[in-house]
């Protein structure tokens, strides 16, 4: 009796996350509800925000829509990023998983391709919410730097949500469990500055929102649109997103080498 050892050869680690990365955009792509979800929801936020809202509220200075697109942009990557768990689970629930272990490719380039796959995926939504906000009377004042703080905080953003997000997926058992998840980024970002200042909202809410992660990344993102000093949101933002990040990916390595025994 012989034995069969697969010997590794051909892909490298980056090619097993490339080929996955572009298995888990098919799988968006032939998903209705993702698609819809992923082109629809910057748009429709941002108009039904402004037009229905926008006419009421006073964040003290400039229209509305200046006030409002930095969060709009947070709540929809976030909430987008978020939708990795269901991914994951999904795969873990069906068995696919399983039948790539027995492949010669890297194990960890299917939790690196989901994640990959959900910031290509959000950075095309931010690009339409900041669309569909030019297109409602939004004029930010940043220049090529600007633009590009803008992108690359949005970029680490989705980044750290989604690699949450797959340890969130590799911890639930049911593909509605990890979807539940998701919601929970849909609705944190009313509690900051996202949408009114936060001196207008709850005295009793007020410690809650100056502290959250969202309203240190939003307000970043608000000077970097408008050419102002980032001034003290900055750092908080940072270590609050490369904080999310580590425990993310550190907590989706250690639920993966579990999940193999």
């Amino acid at each position: 009796m012989t034995t069969t050892t697969i010997q590794r050869r051909g892909p490298a680690p980056f090619s097993d996350a490339l080929v996955l990365t572009g298995r888990s955009l098919r799988h968006a792509v032939r998903q209705p509800e993702v698609l819809i979800l992923g082109l629809a929801l910057p748009v429709l936020l941002m108009l039904l925000l402004t037009t229905v809202f926008g006419g009421a509220m006073d964040t003290g200075g400039g229209p509305y829509i200046d006030y409002l697109a930095p969060g709009v942009i947070i709540l929809v990557a976030g909430y987008g990023a978020a939708l990795t768990a269901a991914s994951v689970t999904e795969d873990m629930t069906k068995g696919i998983v399983a039948r790539f272990r027995t492949m010669p490719m890297r194990p960890s380039a299917v939790l690196t391709g989901h994640v990959a796959a959900s910031v290509l995926r959000n950075l095309v939504s931010t690009v339409l919410a900041v669309g569909a906000a030019l297109a409602v009377g939004f004029r930010p004042a940043a220049g090529v730097a600007g633009w590009a703080g803008v992108f690359g905080l949005v970029a680490l953003y989705v980044l750290a949500v989604s690699w949450l997000a797959a340890a969130v997926g590799l911890l639930a058992r049911t593909v509605e469990a990890a979807s539940a998840s998701s919601f929970v980024l849909l609705f944190l970002p009313y509690v900051s500055s996202a949408f009114v200042p936060v001196h207008t909202l709850p005295s009793w809410l007020h410690g809650f929102a100056e502290h959250t992660p969202f309203t240190p990344i939003i307000e970043s993102l608000r000077a970097l649109l408008f050419g102002q000093p980032v001034g003290a949101h900055l750092g908080p933002a940072l270590a609050w997103l490369l904080g999310v990040l580590v425990v993310g990916m550190v907590g989706s390595s250690l639920l993966w080498r579990r999940s193999r025994r």
